[in-house]
């Protein structure tokens, strides 16, 4: 427990508890209890100005950049290793590009390209894609993965998750209720190529397809579809996102909004915005393609 969190529930406490009581409590002695309360534990300058630039970047750089953007800003010189410790004691880590875990192994099951860019359907549950996708637009990175049916492109099923796992996409494809021989097309990912997502799929009468080794247009509609959550719900707005569940909850209400739009074939949409010039761009926007015009 931090001084800050000891001292400001013992504050709330002593009127009604002697102090050693709720020092003992807590496992604090009484004499760092008062030398932590005649401490300062507001934030540094330092911290306030690392909190400024991580929300105004979208967390989206890691403790180098941070400390060379405050470096500029207040023009002196600042250890790593302070701008480090600061970003790690606040979670205001980069959401971006964490490393890759080095996957020990080989994978259970790969199947062929069985849907082959062939992304119509000619009826409700006949031919499915899905894909995971990273959401760093908050303090914390998520993911969402999702499932579209190709006859109307809508979204059928999608999770929100703090790990890319199996049990994550387990729980998208358990959301719904399919038909024998349905196909599922996927990339080539770990998690699809899971022995538990093989045996789920088996059990459910599945038709698995994957898409060719680092090919992603094999999988052109939910990458079309990611790609646009991010675009229209988050990236052409300037607003700083603070609270993870405020990204779900974007996310949530535009699945709601593509999918009300899928529905309707002939809808086009046009989204205008400035760029960072000032310059208006227009967005086109409809169930097979999106895309910006002067």
């Amino acid at each position: 427990m931090s001084p800050q969190v000891v001292v400001k529930l013992v504050e709330e406490l002593k009127d009604k508890y002697a102090v050693h009581l709720i020092c003992s409590c807590l496992n604090v002695p009484t004499s760092t209890y008062y030398r932590w309360k005649k401490k300062d534990f507001s934030p540094s300058v330092i911290e306030e100005t690392i909190g400024k630039i991580c929300k105004k970047n979208k967390f989206i750089y890691g403790y180098r950049k941070i400390k060379y953007l405050i470096q500029k800003e207040l023009n002196q010189i600042v250890n790593h290793k302070v701008v480090q410790r600061i970003m790690q004691k606040n979670g205001w880590n980069c959401a971006v590009k964490p490393k890759k875990a080095i996957k020990i192994g080989k994978p259970f099951s790969i199947t062929g390209n069985t849907l082959n860019r062939n992304f119509s359907a000619d009826k409700p549950m006949q031919k499915l894609t899905t894909d995971i996708t990273y959401l760093p637009f908050g303090p914390k990175r998520l993911y969402l993965s999702s499932i579209m049916d190709l006859h109307n492109g809508e979204i059928i099923a999608y999770t929100i998750s703090t790990k890319q796992d199996t049990k994550f996409v387990l729980d998208t494809l358990n959301q719904i209720d399919l038909p024998k021989d349905v196909l599922l097309h996927s990339d080539q990912g770990s998690v699809y190529t899971s022995a538990e997502y093989y045996n789920l799929c088996k059990e459910k009468g599945i038709i698995r397809s994957m898409s060719r080794k680092g090919t992603p247009a094999d999988n052109a509609p939910i990458e079309s579809f990611h790609s646009s959550l991010k675009c229209e719900a988050f990236y052409i707005k300037d607003e700083v996102i603070t609270s993870s569940s405020i990204v779900i909850q974007i996310v949530e209400n535009y699945i709601k909004y593509y999918n009300e739009k899928e529905s309707n074939k002939n809808w086009t949409t046009c989204l205008r915005y400035s760029t960072g010039d000032g310059s208006p761009r227009v967005f086109l926007l409809n169930s097979h393609f999106w895309g910006s015009v002067p």
